[in-house]
């Protein structure tokens, strides 16, 4: 599939209401699990994507569209959230992911960006030249990563429950 932005803004717009829908009312021993030391909870995977809508996504585009390649990118701080999502319930953390969504989708739609614009460069801390149309489908593929890893981990607290049919179930292989 090619990237269209019109196709990544239904995936970045639906990624709250599927948070809600998959975490919202969820008992602690759902939200609070990982998948053992150095993994993310469910929780810590909202408090991430918060911190993202924050520090990364729409000021990464606004760097290159006002500096290109001439000013680097602030490294993004992946664990930065631990310290912001601290005291919070889960439910607060759904709510500011998703005020903070619309905020940025707003933001991103007022640019009115045109399809040549994709190809203009910024430059990353890390991998160097990037491409505003990369940073954008990177956006969406990330949306899409955490909630397969806020299911896989849901998944596993189960594998062992689940006898012979674990040969069958996929996530649990991962």
């Amino acid at each position: 599939m090619e990237f269209q932005l019109k196709h990544a803004v239904e995936i970045l717009k639906q990624t709250p209401k599927t948070l809600r829908s998959l975490l919202g009312g969820l008992s602690d021993p759902w939200i609070l699990t990982n998948e053992g030391p150095g993994t993310w909870s469910p929780y810590d995977v909202v408090g991430h994507l918060i911190h993202g809508e924050e520090t990364d996504w729409i000021p990464r585009v606004r760097i290159i569209l006002e500096h290109g390649e001439a000013r680097t990118f602030t490294p993004f701080d992946r664990f930065g959230f631990f310290q912001e999502s601290k005291g919070k319930t889960l439910e607060e953390l759904l709510a500011i992911f998703s005020s903070l969504r619309k905020k940025n989708l707003r933001e991103l739609q007022e640019l009115e960006l045109e399809p040549s614009q994709f190809e203009l460069k910024g430059t990353h801390p890390e991998f160097g030249p990037v491409t505003l149309g990369q940073l954008l489908a990177t956006w969406v593929v990330h949306d899409l990563a955490h909630i397969e890893q806020i299911v896989r981990t849901m998944a596993v607290q189960y594998r062992d429950n689940t006898g012979p049919w674990k040969a069958y179930l996929s996530i649990l292989k991962k």
